[in-house]
């Protein structure tokens, strides 16, 4: 449980640093990220290096005792670079070229940048790598941000063609596999295929989900090239990049895949996240000045599996930010309670951006420990005494990573970029529906694990699989060997690998365990709600539902309008066949939680319905409790529980840790 802070000496006079090491340290900082946007301060002029201010910062922060994580400056080329290689600058998929002006203006393909980059990091890399205070390295920033990825530039467009004939083999397998003979799309080689844009109307989505497929790896290898250099010159250092909340744009998993990096770090803005994302508006306004309870807890977990256990929050909001449709100040308690937040999901690192508020430039109105007259903010006071508490209370020294989950969620790259691809209701969103599971799980008092569907789901007694769109035969051999209690939700199996409806119907290969055929489909528009009932909660569907027949043992446990008032269809909306579920719909919230809650009583997993805005989370012998909600609340815990934090009656902003019994 340590605390860090984002700095960059570049934007303050030298004369500050030293107070400021010195102050970070009697804050209860321990480490600091520097140099991630300082490339025209390292570099010039090309090939002129100026390193003495880096040494410099470098040394002050170490000789005050902080251990640095050095971020690669290559979000951020200089001018000089542009100006000799504009077609470095990313391209839009409307045809025009980003400019230079702000960060992430350079296009993931161009192999002039990568060769740019592999210069400067390798520089920075034989210069600091074995510093023995810089104990991390973290490459670019947030890649992908402000819709640079992907880029549709005629490097991207080379790299392609050479990704599909590795992927194919020959042009005839490729128009095998994309069905190109609807509509004429036949090619006669891999050099006549371009880039899926600027096309009258749909694109063939196998095109679209392979070059979404292709710039995932084209990420992915960006950052392995640094990684290999940074693993030769730095080899104590951990290796990290800082991904996003609720970032789809690149598989995590296979960016994070043989050894391309040692911790998951993450960029948390709780509340702007909350204002950002398809939230109903209802959640929205109650959760304005706290987030939505949900919305980095669903991060945390979800990186911790990216990190295979490890994770850090790089950035964590501090204050009011700048980005997000509106950005109110926090309630007073949040920053605190957003640090104990993340330590409680397993996080090693909380990490504040930024040491001080800005004055100048974009991010003048985003906010940090410092206000910009050096005086610590109202957030900076909060990090204070989470820093005094976490080194006064002995429960927290040495705290262990959390242990496995009863509960697991399945959550795939590929199935987002297929519904994106094909939503067909605009409403549907596959990160959402996921985020409606979880949150319902969360709010039944239980710990989950997010991880993917290649996982080993071994010793899970649940296993809620919101969507997936291919299921392959590994995952059925799983369910076939395994003793859980399992849920899927609409449009699993609804695919192949190609993007094509399966030749068995949906949902493919899993009807060996479970037998049933979607026969249709329809999307619903806000005044089509079909209604059921689950147990005692009645509801209705949202945005998407299926028309299905039940096969063999399999039975209709609910369906749509039973013991409704309103005229039925009794098409099935929840169907069983032994430990494995189906659900046929995008259900309202109230009936996921009630399914899952008797899901869950099944699996012999113990639940508790949590009062509005509370959230429990357990971690190595500590349960943590959360308040986000506006009204005080009284937090259930066992007659014998140990306080080592607060109490067990929570105001909004406030959170508790006692021992288990």
């Amino acid at each position: 449980m340590q605390l860090g802070v984002c700095y960059y000496p570049e934007q303050w006079p030298r004369s500050m640093w030293a107070d400021d090491a010195k102050r970070m340290v009697e804050l209860g900082i321990t480490h600091v990220r520097i140099a991630e946007f300082a490339w025209s301060r390292m570099e010039p002029r090309a090939g002129e290096w100026v390193w003495e201010w880096l040494d410099e910062a470098v040394d002050t922060l170490a000789a005050a005792g902080l251990k640095l994580v050095l971020g690669t400056p290559t979000a951020s080329p200089p001018k000089w670079l542009i100006d000799a290689h504009p077609d470095v600058l990313p391209v839009r998929a409307d045809g025009t070229r980003w400019n230079f002006g702000s960060r992430r203006h350079y296009d993931i393909s161009s192999e002039t940048y990568r060769r740019e980059c592999l210069r400067i990091v390798t520089a920075m890399a034989a210069r600091y790598g074995r510093h023995p205070s810089i104990v991390a390295w973290q490459t670019d920033n947030e890649l992908g941000c402000h819709d640079t990825v992907p880029s549709y530039s005629p490097a991207a467009l080379q790299r392609f063609r050479v990704w599909l004939r590795h992927r194919y083999n020959t042009v005839a397998a490729l128009n095998e596999a994309w069905g190109n003979v609807f509509w004429s799309m036949e090619y006669p080689s891999f050099d006549a295929i371009n880039l899926p844009n600027l096309t009258p109307t749909d694109a063939n989505p196998i095109h679209l989900l392979d070059f979404r497929r292709f710039m995932s790896d084209e990420v992915a290898s960006f950052h392995r090239e640094q990684i290999d250099v940074l693993r030769e010159h730095a080899p104590h250092a951990d290796l990290l990049h800082n991904f996003m909340g609720f970032f789809t744009t690149f598989d995590h998993y296979r960016f994070a895949a043989d050894n391309a990096l040692d911790v998951a770090a993450w960029d948390s803005y709780p509340i702007a996240r909350t204002e950002s994302i398809a939230l109903p508006d209802e959640q929205k306004a109650r959760y304005a000045r706290t987030a939505h309870p949900d919305v980095s807890a669903f991060d945390h977990d979800r990186y911790r599996a990216i990190g295979r256990g490890r994770f850090w929050v790089m950035e964590q909001q501090a204050g009011p930010v700048n980005w997000a449709p509106w950005n109110p100040v926090p309630a007073s308690g949040m920053v605190r309670l957003w640090a104990y937040e993340a330590f409680a999901h397993g996080a090693e690192l909380v990490s504040y951006f930024r040491w001080r508020q800005c004055p100048y430039a974009q991010e003048q109105m985003h906010s940090g420990l410092n206000l910009p007259n050096n005086e610590l903010s109202p957030g900076g006071l909060e990090v204070e005494q989470a820093a005094r508490e976490i080194a006064e209370t002995a429960a927290f020294a040495g705290l262990g990573a959390p242990s496995r989950a009863a509960v697991a969620i399945l959550f795939d790259y590929e199935t987002q970029w297929m519904f994106e691809i094909q939503r067909h209701g605009k409403s549907f969103d596959y990160q959402t529906l996921v985020f409606d599971y979880y949150e319902a799980l969360r709010e039944l008092g239980l710990d989950v694990d997010i991880v993917p569907a290649t996982a080993d789901l071994t010793g899970y007694r649940m296993v809620v699989v919101p969507s997936l769109a291919v299921i392959g035969d590994s995952l059925v051999e799983q369910i076939e060997k395994s003793t859980a209690q399992w849920v899927f939700g609409p449009r699993s199996g609804s695919k192949t690998t190609g993007f094509a409806i399966p030749g068995n119907l949906p949902p493919g290969a899993l009807q060996r365990v479970l037998p049933l055929q979607v026969l249709e489909v329809e999307t619903l528009r806000p005044t089509l709600a079909p209604a059921l009932r689950i147990g005692d909660t009645q509801g209705t569907a949202l945005h998407w539902r299926e028309h299905v027949r039940a096969n063999g043992a399999t039975q209709v446990d609910t369906r749509f309008d039973e013991a409704c008032v309103t005229p039925h269809d009794g098409w099935p909306a929840v169907l069983r066949h032994g430990r494995i579920r189906y659900v046929a719909a995008w259900l309202s919230h109230d009936l996921h939680r009630s399914l899952l809650a008797q899901i869950a009583k099944e699996a012999g997993i113990e639940t508790q319905r949590l009062p509005d805005g509370l959230r429990i989370r357990r971690r190595a012998g500590l349960s943590f409790a959360f308040n986000f909600g506006e009204q005080q609340v009284d937090v259930p815990v066992p007659a014998n529980a140990v306080f080592v934090l607060g109490n067990s009656r929570l105001n909004r902003a406030e959170l508790c840790v006692w021992k288990d019994a």
